[in-house]
């Protein structure tokens, strides 16, 4: 059993998110003994754990929760949040793919580029004129 500083310390979080998570609904906040402070058991802390790396993989915190919620149910449930989660990535990744190859031709046109007062990069970004 921890208080929240050795929760958060173990967990490697700020006292400030485990308070956070709390009023999320991710983590429990236990009773409060009449003396002493609220004591928080071995798998509060797991499970902060497990939400930091979820959010290290990029789930967002209502990923996370809707995962959570899961704990106890299908294997089927949660691979289908995880398909939809690659989907997104995937087509993330296909943006910045697109993004990068934009970006390498507007600094090739840069880099060619004998007209000082002119950017290519500048034009690029201005708005069409319909």
């Amino acid at each position: 059993m921890y208080v929240i500083g050795q929760l958060a310390k173990l967990a490697s979080v700020n006292v400030e998110t485990v308070r956070y998570y709390e009023r999320c609904g991710l983590i429990e906040q236990p009773q409060k003994p009449v003396k002493g402070y609220r004591r928080y058991p071995e798998t509060t802390l797991n499970r902060i754990r497990f939400i930091k790396r979820a959010q290290e993989l990029r789930f967002s915190l209502d990923e996370i929760a809707n995962l959570l919620m899961l704990e106890e149910t299908s294997c089927q449930e949660v691979q289908s949040i995880a398909n939809h989660k690659l989907a997104s990535v995937r087509a993330k990744m296909a943006d910045l793919r697109r993004l990068e190859t934009s970006l390498n031709d507007l600094l090739k046109q840069c880099a060619s580029n004998t007209e000082q007062a002119h950017c290519p990069i500048i034009t690029s970004l201005l708005p069409e004129n319909n």
